[in-house]
Formats: structure tokens, sequence, C-alpha cells
């Protein structure tokens, strides 16, 4: 990045559900980004194990602000509380998991601190072997390819953590959707304002099924119910 688009600042919202065992792992990791410039917005939804207490006694120290949420609203919830909180000049999504790796950040984030365009998604699927479960990726394939349908863009992974966005873009947004909804209503609403999503490839470590929380049958169908929800928007 040049020295103007270093100066700028990254605001990284961290949705937190249920994520004791990680949290602290990977807030290190957001820490050590090579970005200069950070601000890191965690959103606990009303976490029911011990990561509360991992928060208030060793995550709060190292980040600008920690929200809780009083009742559970799920990952879109989670992100507008986030993405209203936020102050720098572009915000990436960062999952509380160790799926997705900080050091992509520059990678993700380049093109819109450089002014080449608004808006950007870090593809698992672009350029790379595919990796992950099976089932998870037909299911995301098919959900994205159902998306670009009616949006008219040529992404191949909506469902991606990794959506930067310039921060008075995201904050002009209405988001309704509180689960997993979110990211077919997001990428249709971007495509509304008539903003072309550009996609980079980044790495991504899978964690099965007992080890994370993944997008389930219900999660599909209400993906598939809002991709048509939203199909007249742009």
């Amino acid at each position: 990045m040049n020295t103007e688009a270093s100066e700028k600042v990254l605001s990284v919202i961290i949705p937190c559900y249920n994520e004791e065992g990680s949290i602290l792992s990977l807030v290190q990791k957001v820490k050590e980004a090579p970005v200069k410039n950070k601000e890191i917005i965690i959103v606990d939804d009303c976490s029911t194990d011990g990561t509360r207490e991992v928060l208030e006694r060793d995550v709060r120290p190292l980040v600008d602000q920690i929200i809780y949420h009083e009742k559970n609203q799920g990952k879109g919830g989670a992100l507008r509380t986030g993405f209203a909180a936020a102050t720098g000049d572009v915000c990436i999504i960062q999952d509380a998991d160790l799926e997705y790796d900080p050091a992509d950040y520059p990678k993700v984030i380049g093109p819109i601190f450089e002014g080449k365009c608004a808006v950007v998604y870090g593809s698992r699927f672009l350029h790379q072997r595919r990796k992950g479960y099976l089932m998870n990726r037909l299911a995301n394939g098919a959900l994205t390819a159902f998306s670009n349908l009616f949006t008219h863009q040529k992404i191949t992974d909506m469902e991606t953590c990794y959506k930067a966005f310039k921060r008075p873009v995201i904050q002009s947004v209405r988001i309704e959707e509180n689960r997993f909804g979110f990211e077919p209503e997001i990428t249709a609403k971007i495509s509304r304002m008539h903003l072309r999503i550009h996609e980079v490839p980044i790495s991504y470590y899978p964690r099965t099924n007992e080890e994370g929380k993944k997008i389930g049958f219900k999660d599909g169908l209400r993906a598939i119910y809002v991709i048509w929800k939203y199909r007249k928007m742009r």
C-alpha cells in the first residue's frame, strides 16, 4: 500500500458468540496483522460460556471496544452493532474463530485503501484449491450462483467472512437480517448501490463441525429466501 493508504485506519469488527477457547488467540493475531492503524471492536452476542470472563480478564487491554448484547441477536445483529460503532476509514469483518488469517488483511483492504473500489470480498475459492467439507462447498457454490443471478456480480464466495467496505458505504446500509442471512442481504444491497464487489484470494483453515459453528440447513433455506426477497433491489 502507498503512503497515503498506510495512514488510513482499519476498523476490525469481530462478532463473537461462545468463543471462550479461541477469542484471545484470535485477537492476538489481529493485533499482529500487518496493518499500521487498526481499531478493534468486539461485539459479544450474549455468550453463555466463559467468553465474557476471557474478554474482561485478557482481551479488554488489547482492543478499542467491547460491546455486550444482553440478548442473542445472531451474526447480522452483532455486525449491525459493530458497524455503527466503527470510526475507521474501512471496515472488515473478522469471525472470532481461527478459520481466517488476519495476515491477509493487506490483500483484502489494499484495493479500497488505494481507491480502486469500495467493497472487497476475500474468496476462499478464487484461483485456488477448494478447502472444507464437500457439502458446505457445494451449498456455498449454489447460493453464490443464485445470488449472482440477481445481483449481476461475478463473485465466487458470497458466504466468506472477509468482507471489507468503505465505512460510509457499510454505515449507509440498513441491515435487517440477524443471522447468516446477512451475507446475501449485504451482497444484494451493495449491488443495489451499483458497486462492483472486487474479490481477492485468501487463505482458509476450516474447522470441523464439532470445533465451530457452521451454516445449517435452515440457514441455507433462509439464504435462498433472502436472495429472493432482495432480488429487485438492483
